[in-house]
C-alpha cells in the first residue's frame, strides 16, 4: 500500500513543468540568498571550496561547486580504483548468475540498466557498487581509473528520487531513471561500466570531459541534483577494500577496490 501510494504521488509531481521549475529556481540570481541556509543545513565546509561564498552567482552554482585540489587526494596506485564521487556506499557485492543485483531488497537487471543484453552478459558473476550522493555532497564526478572510453550513451526519460524512500518504494529508479553510461577499458583489458543516474525529477548530468582517454581523478562531469553512481566489474577482476562498508561515507579519490 505504501509503495503504490508513494509511486502515484511521485508520478503526479514528476513532469517537464516540475523539472523546469526546480532548475529555474536553482539558477535564479535571488537563489544565492539561500546559500547560507543551505550550508548550515548540510554542514558544508567552505574551507575546501575553491570560491568564497559571495562569489557564487546562484544556488546551482554553489551546488556544482569545485574544490581546492588538496581537498581530495587521489589514490595513486594504478591497480586501485578510486571513488569517483563523494557519497555513501548504498550497496555493493556480487552480481548474480542471472545478471541481477540487489538494492534495498529489490533486484535490478543489468539488461535494464545497460539497455543491452550482450553488454549485460559481460558482467555476469562480476561485482557491483552503488554510490549515493545526498544534497550535502560535492557533486563533481571524476574518473575512477586510468582508462579508455569505449562508448558513452544515455538511457531513460524521467528521473525519480534515489534517496532512501525512492529506493525502497520507487519503481527501480536506478535502472529506469535517465542515465549516462560510460564503458571504460582499464589496465589488463578489464572492462568497467560506469553509470551516472539522474534524480529528483531533473535529468541534468553534464559531461565536462569528452576525450577518449581518462586519467584517474580527472573531472569528467557533474550532477545538478542529488544522484547515484553505479559501477559494474567483470568476473574475478576486483576485490573491494576493507573501507567499503554498507552505509559508510566515502570521499572522491579514496580507494574502494583492488584489481586482481
Amino acid at each position: 500500500m505504501k509503495e503504490k501510494l508513494y509511486q502515484r504521488l511521485i508520478e503526479l509531481t514528476n513532469g517537464k513543468q516540475s523539472s523546469h521549475l526546480l532548475q529555474t529556481i536553482a539558477k535564479a540570481k535571488w537563489s544565492k540568498r539561500i546559500i547560507p541556509s543551505y550550508m548550515k543545513l548540510y554542514d558544508i565546509n567552505l574551507e575546501e571550496v575553491s570560491k568564497k561564498q559571495q562569489q557564487f552567482s546562484c544556488l546551482h552554482d554553489f551546488f556544482t561547486r569545485e574544490l581546492i585540489e588538496e581537498a581530495r587526494p587521489i589514490e595513486k596506485n594504478p591497480t586501485v580504483y578510486a571513488s569517483p564521487v563523494d557519497a555513501k556506499v548504498e550497496s555493493f557485492g556480487r552480481i548474480e548468475w542471472d545478471m541481477t543485483f540487489l538494492v534495498k531488497g529489490k533486484p535490478y537487471a543489468l539488461q535494464d540498466l545497460l539497455g543491452n543484453t550482450e553488454r549485460a552478459a559481460q558482467y555476469a558473476d562480476g561485482h557491483f557498487i552503488v554510490f549515493y550522493l545526498s544534497p550535502a555532497d560535492y557533486h563533481r564526478i571524476h574518473s575512477p581509473i586510468d582508462g579508455e572510453v569505449l562508448r558513452q550513451y544515455t538511457l531513460g526519460q524521467k528521473s525519480y528520487p534515489v534517496n532512501q524512500l525512492g529506493l525502497t518504494y520507487g519503481k527501480k529508479p536506478i535502472s529506469h531513471n535517465y542515465r549516462l553510461v560510460t564503458e571504460l577499458k582499464a589496465a589488463n583489458n578489464q572492462h568497467v561500466a560506469f553509470i551516472k543516474v539522474g534524480a529528483t525529477f531533473v535529468n541534468s548530468i553534464v559531461l565536462t570531459n569528452t576525450t577518449t582517454k581518462w586519467q584517474k581523478g580527472q573531472e569528467v562531469g557533474y550532477f545538478s541534483f542529488g544522484s547515484t553512481v553505479v559501477m559494474l566489474f567483470e568476473k574475478d577482476t576486483i576485490k573491494f577494500t576493507d573501507n567499503v562498508v554498507k552505509g559508510s561515507p566515502i570521499r572522491m579519490g579514496e580507494a574502494f577496490a583492488n584489481m586482481l
